[in-house]
C-alpha cells in the first residue's frame, strides 16, 4: 500500500480540490446542501490554499485537510481548528484521513499553536472514532443543532493538546 504524500496546497489544486469537494459530498458530515452548478472555486478568502494541506497517493490527489485559526480573536490564536477533511472513495482505508490529520498536528505546532480543535456529526461513527484513535476528545456537544435528512443531528466539539 503506498504511503499518502502530504503537501500544503497549492492556487492550481482548486479545480481538482473542487472536484473532490463534490465528490465526497454525503449527509454524513455536509451541512450545506449538495452542490450544484455553477460550482464556484475550492479556495476562498475564508479558505484560502495557505490554510489547506494535500494528500497525494502516487501522485494522485487523494485527500485534503482545511487547517485554520479557531476565531480571529488575539486572544485565541493559540487554537487551531479543523475547517474540512475529504478523502478520495477509492483512496479511502489506505491510512490518507490519518495522515492528513498527523500533519495538521505538526503544522499547527509548527505555527505556534498549543491546541488542534474540530467539529463533527455524532452520527460519523468513522470520523468520530479515527478522531479519538488520534487523540481528539469529545469537548462538548451542541445537541440537535442540525436538522439534516429529515433529523435532528448533534454538533461534537473535539478537541487535543499538542
Amino acid at each position: 500500500m503506498p504511503t499518502a504524500h502530504i503537501r500544503p496546497a497549492r492556487p492550481e489544486d482548486d479545480d481538482a480540490l473542487g472536484r473532490l469537494d463534490r465528490a465526497t459530498w454525503s449527509p454524513l458530515h455536509a451541512v450545506q446542501p449538495r452542490p450544484e452548478p455553477p460550482y464556484g472555486p475550492f479556495f476562498s478568502e475564508r479558505g484560502p490554499a495557505a490554510e489547506c494541506l494535500v494528500a497525494e497517493l502516487g501522485g494522485t490527489l487523494a485527500g485534503y485537510l482545511r487547517l485554520g485559526t479557531a476565531t480571529p480573536l488575539a486572544c485565541n490564536a493559540h487554537v487551531r481548528m479543523i475547517r474540512g477533511l475529504a478523502v478520495a472513495e477509492e483512496a479511502r482505508g489506505q491510512g490518507v484521513a490519518r495522515a492528513l490529520l498527523r500533519a495538521a498536528g505538526q503544522e499547527a505546532r509548527r505555527q505556534g499553536a498549543r491546541r488542534l480543535t474540530l467539529r463533527v456529526l455524532a452520527h460519523n461513527a468513522p470520523a468520530r472514532a479515527l478522531y479519538a484513535s488520534e487523540g481528539f476528545a469529545v469537548e462538548g456537544v451542541l445537541p440537535e443543532e442540525f436538522f439534516l435528512d429529515g433529523a435532528y443531528v448533534d454538533d461534537v466539539f473535539m478537541g487535543r493538546f499538542l
